[in-house]
């Protein structure tokens, strides 16, 4: 047995997680607006929204015998009618329509109205063909509180769980979360006093379709993103930032991509970019490599067979490309049979770790810098006299991208940040199990890490 009482305090529970409630009383009339304005999660729907009646069906629904369905009828107020669904203002209409639509406030409550047609070239109001009612998002099929709440299980958990939790479609956890971004976090001016920003690319599906993105380096929070990684896209980057706003810019962080530096150097000229230090010692881990091929096809001499020292060598990349502070016993003993006899392999290890020495300087002003800088000299100095191919092309790529690479030293900026959103956005695709659309995982992503986070309806912030 279920009163009123215990319904209206659980008003809340019932659109948002499907709360079963075995029999409810019928609803005295004064009560009717306390509880849909308790439904609703806003006063100021419940003034504008007349309910006529409250209906209590049963759900037959099998996987759940016995429960029923709230279905709360109701109209507009009369200040409230003919209004587009924008602007607000009073529009002509065709007829009164036939049928109410529903609004799902829930799988165990919902919302009916009267359809009605407007005029051409007038969106339709919420109460008619463009969703549930003044409760809900223009468009929208659902209400506020169902919104949010989706949204808020996207950003915590899986896809499918919100599908099954929620009983709704794939597709439809997607438009609610663009739905919610579009009122809420879109709305906001995130662009406002940027000084420091990082751009990179990430892969979100095969086929090379990518994202590219633009951090804050001040807050971390992921600034926008696009689809695509050229030089078109970024531009729509620096177009929504307006040139006022791009002329405040102080440094730029990247890879070394040339379309990012060409957009950079062009719409921003005056921010000082910086190479990711992250990129230029993987640069150094790639050379490495092919020294290290080119030893072990030497090793396995000209009937390319299988030998003693082919298969050492082969054993041995994992010791070449970690950190020595995180070799193992073993490995440790790898590198040294490697200096005894590969001594041309062991000095292009040697460079490997002296360029990343060079980025492992603590540099937090330009005083401190000067030692990074001067080790960077050094290096690519040897470099040059080593008579490894890969290692003189590398130190030709280094020292065209000197200047940003000093700017890193000397600001001590890199692309740790945006790495980190990158990671975050993969998880995000993977907990998803794959996005049909580019729109759907840019607005999943701008709702959880560009800092407009959904609360969950009816809990404190």
């Amino acid at each position: 047995m279920c009163g009123w009482v215990d319904l209206l305090e659980r008003a809340h529970a019932v659109p948002c997680l499907g709360f079963r409630l075995l029999k409810v009383e019928v609803l005295e009339i004064g009560k009717r607006r306390a509880f849909w304005e308790s439904v609703a999660g806003s006063a100021r729907v419940a003034k504008t929204t007349l309910v006529e009646r409250v209906e209590v069906e049963e759900d037959l629904d099998e996987g759940s015998p016995g429960g029923v369905l709230i279905v709360v009828h109701v109209r507009p107020s009369k200040g409230a009618r003919r209004r587009c669904g924008r602007c607000g203002r009073r529009c002509g209409g065709f007829d009164a329509g036939r049928g109410r639509r529903g609004g799902g406030a829930g799988s165990r409550c919902g919302a009916g109205g009267d359809r009605g047609r407007r005029a051409a070239g007038v969106l339709p109001r919420p109460w008619g063909d463009g969703g549930g009612g003044p409760w809900a998002r223009h468009d929208a099929g659902h209400t506020r509180v169902f919104d949010d709440t989706v949204a808020w299980l996207a950003v915590a958990c899986a896809k499918t769980a919100v599908t099954e939790l929620m009983r709704i479609a794939w597709r439809t956890v997607g438009s609610i979360v663009a739905r919610v971004w579009a009122d809420g976090g879109a709305a906001a001016d995130r662009l406002a006093g940027l000084r420091r920003i990082g751009i990179d690319e990430i892969s979100f599906r095969r086929g090379h379709k990518y994202l590219t993105i633009v951090v804050d380096h001040d807050s971390g929070r992921l600034l926008w993103a696009a689809e695509g990684r050229d030089s078109k896209t970024l531009d729509g980057f620096f177009d929504a930032l307006g040139p006022q706003r791009a002329a405040k810019l102080t440094h730029v962080t990247a890879d070394a991509a040339e379309w990012i530096a060409t957009v950079v150097a062009r719409r921003a000229p005056q921010a000082i970019r910086c190479a990711d230090a992250f990129h230029i010692v993987a640069w150094a881990t790639d050379a490495l490599d092919v020294v290290r091929r080119q030893v072990w096809n030497t090793a396995r001499g000209a009937k390319r067979g299988t030998t003693e020292a082919s298969k050492a060598l082969k054993r041995a990349r994992y010791a070449l490309w970690k950190n020595p502070q995180n070799l193992t016993e073993r490995q440790t003993a790898k590198l040294d049979w490697i200096a005894r006899t590969n001594p041309l392999l062991y000095r292009a290890y040697l460079l490997k770790e002296g360029l990343r020495t060079v980025f492992a300087i603590d540099a937090t002003d330009a005083i401190d810098a000067t030692d990074g800088i001067e080790a960077l000299d050094t290096w690519i100095g040897w470099a040059r006299r080593c008579r490894i191919p890969a290692f003189v092309d590398l130190a030709r790529r280094i020292v065209r991208q000197r200047d940003p690479i000093i700017a890193a030293l000397t600001s001590g900026l890199s692309n740790a940040r945006i790495e980190s959103v990158n990671t975050r956005i993969r998880l995000i695709i993977r907990r998803g199990f794959g996005f049909h659309t580019a729109d759907a995982i840019i607005a999943l992503a701008m709702l959880q890490l560009a800092g407009h986070r959904p609360a969950l309806p009816g809990r404190p912030t």
